[in-house]
């Protein structure tokens, strides 16, 4: 049987919106159940009654189908049915598209998207550190929690309806732009979004991203944008219409440069000595987390928790950052329950895998 893009509508005068609708065609079979709940975790069982919740599945002539946001978020197949929704990232040379430097296509499910495409940037950007406090903190030449929301931004409100490009992400010398199909929505203007206002094109898509803790609060990713901008001393943001596209620059406050090699050195030179020997920032090199290289780090010791790796870790309780990276450890099999047949055991502890005592043991060996 040959799949095809799915049918493609507007939004029905229901009320209903793109992703809301029903795919009569599909089944629950059809959805990466196994990652959606990984996704969530175990307290988060993904039951029916919690997928009728998400609008991930939906009634359709007396059966249960996924809806459109379902397939876009978890579709096993989803580019069969929505070619367009994947992201390509480019790192440029300079400040137009004349000479790319590096480039990447993401393809893994929206809410794994973010990782990888902050991974890409973080790659591209330099890192020194602040010992001005007690703790050592990174300090990159990129301001990363604005550029976190941007995609984020960009991945929940693209109009997937739109065919003829993917979401783009795009780092030059002094800017980086965020372009995602679709214009906004009637009746949305610029500055009302940088006061907050919300006018949601995708609700599946938006509530599961809340349900993951990736959005805050409705409405406050485009004024958190700006307001980020201002505190880093960086130019106000534009967000433009480009075709039927939507484009965000985020201004650069330096220019970055493409050399990787001499980024690293730079970045190495704001280290001290004891820094450059510190396993926790090697590790993060790799992993792309300082959160998971210290998770890592401490399971291996012995076996933990969530709740024990919380508190080692100096947190009052388990915060929706450590549960997201202990997801994408278990996904990169560098971590494993202790009880996998029972992943919602209060007696639930993780350790290394094979693969993971091995990174650990390349680290330690490369520090000598």
């Amino acid at each position: 049987m040959t799949c095809h893009p799915l049918e493609i509508s507007s939004r029905p005068t229901t009320g209903v919106t793109f992703d809301e609708q029903p795919v009569p065609t599909l089944s629950i079979t059809d959805l990466d159940m196994d990652a959606a709940q990984r996704l969530f975790g175990p307290d988060h069982p993904l039951t029916e009654e919690a997928l009728l919740t998400l609008r991930l599945l939906v009634p359709e002539q007396g059966r249960l189908v996924p809806t459109k946001g379902a397939i876009l978020l978890f579709g096993k197949n989803r580019l069969q049915h929505f070619p367009d929704a994947w992201v390509q990232c480019g790192r440029f040379t300079g400040i137009d598209k004349a000479r790319i430097f590096d480039h990447i296509e993401i393809h893994s499910h929206l809410p794994g998207c973010v990782e990888e495409i902050m991974s890409f940037l973080k790659k591209h950007a330099m890192r020194g550190a602040d010992f001005s406090e007690i703790q050592r903190k990174d300090v990159w030449s990129i301001p990363l929690p604005l550029l976190r929301e941007a995609i984020i931004n960009a991945l929940v409100h693209a109009d997937y309806s739109h065919q003829g490009a993917p979401i783009r992400v795009a780092f030059f010398d002094n800017r980086i732009e965020v372009e995602s199909p679709g214009i906004l929505v009637p009746g949305m203007t610029v500055e009302a979004m940088k006061r907050g206002v919300s006018n949601l094109r995708n609700r599946v898509i938006a509530r599961v991203f809340r349900e993951l803790k990736l959005i805050e609060q409705w409405g406050s990713g485009v004024s958190r944008i700006f307001r980020e901008a201002r505190e880093h001393g960086l130019p106000e943001p534009t967000i433009e219409e480009i075709g039927m596209h939507l484009r965000l620059t985020v201004y650069l406050k330096s220019q970055a440069a493409t050399e990787t090699g001499a980024a690293m050195l730079t970045s190495d030179q704001g280290h001290s000595s004891s820094t450059k020997q510190d396993p926790v920032s090697r590790l993060e090199s790799r992993l792309e987390s300082a959160l998971a290289a210290r998770v890592v780090l401490l399971l291996d010791n012995k076996a933990a928790g969530k709740a024990e790796l919380a508190s080692l870790l100096g947190q009052k309780a388990v915060s929706g950052a450590l549960h997201r990276q202990i997801r994408l450890l278990q996904d990169r099999h560098l971590i494993e329950m202790t009880l996998p047949d029972k992943p919602n055991s209060r007696f639930q502890q993780y350790r290394l895998t094979k693969e993971g005592v091995a990174v650990v043991t390349e680290t330690k060996k490369a520090l000598g």
